[in-house]
């Protein structure tokens, strides 16, 4: 669905390389102390949660024959998938956490 959501191709092929190339800058993405999900803060749950809901819009938009429609909201949900990931140092480093337990520090 990302290829779709790029009207010019070559630019839909990096915009497609790169969702799977910055899977594998994550780890230096996150600034959160801790980084397990149960002692995150509510933002980082939330923008999980979002971003969770926007990968399946698109896996579904991905099998559908497109429209004006599922155009626009696949590019909507290109745009969340790329911003969880680009916003994720600013909002793992301002949120509050939960303070992890000695057994795993």
């Amino acid at each position: 669905a990302i290829l779709r959501a790029i009207p010019n191709k070559l630019a839909g092929i990096v915009a497609m390389g790169a969702s799977i190339a910055i899977l594998f800058v994550l780890p230096w993405l996150d600034r959160s102390k801790v980084k397990s999900i149960r002692y995150k803060g509510t933002l980082s749950k939330i923008a999980l949660f979002i971003f969770v809901v926007s990968f399946f819009i698109l896996g579904y938009l991905g099998m559908e024959p497109p429209s004006a429609g599922k155009t626009l909201l696949a590019q909507i949900c290109s745009f969340i998938y790329f911003a969880f990931f680009l916003l994720m140092p600013i909002y793992s480093s301002l949120e509050k956490t939960k303070q992890a337990p000695e057994r795993v520090k």
